[in-house]
């Protein structure tokens, strides 16, 4: 697969995936649902805080790139998660506590045409 940029070496991306039935059906605020994905993408920074792409991710500080995707549900949620999982590909699953609900997950920053592929039929959330 190409690099992104051009005589770039990999453009670093954090995406993040939400549920949007949690706003469209279950009515969750927007605010709420913005704060999961906060919660998810952070604790993937944390838990690959020494990861290299992780590190050259957070000194590029202001050009950070983050995508955030959607998911139609829960069961869209958990196998998407399991695929990533099968697939090497670290993230984080955000499990809202104390109701154990998984909101979201997020990966750590990394090279865009790695993990696109994995992606690629989600939109982007709205």
């Amino acid at each position: 697969m190409a690099a992104s940029g051009a005589g770039a070496p990999g453009l670093l991306v954090q995406y993040v995936v939400v549920r949007s039935d949690l706003v469209h059906q279950l009515s969750w605020p927007l605010g709420a649902v913005i704060t999961q994905a906060c919660h998810a993408a952070t604790a993937a920074v944390h838990l690959r805080y020494s990861d290299p792409d992780t590190q050259r991710y957070l000194a590029e500080l202001d050009s950070m790139h983050k995508v955030v995707l959607g998911v139609p549900d829960e069961a869209a949620l958990r196998s998407l998660s399991e695929n990533l999982t099968q697939a090497g590909v670290f993230h984080k699953l955000w499990i809202e506590q104390p109701e154990n609900i998984p909101t979201c997950l997020a990966l750590k920053p990394c090279p865009k045409e790695t993990v696109q592929p994995l992606l690629r039929k989600f939109k982007l959330f709205k």
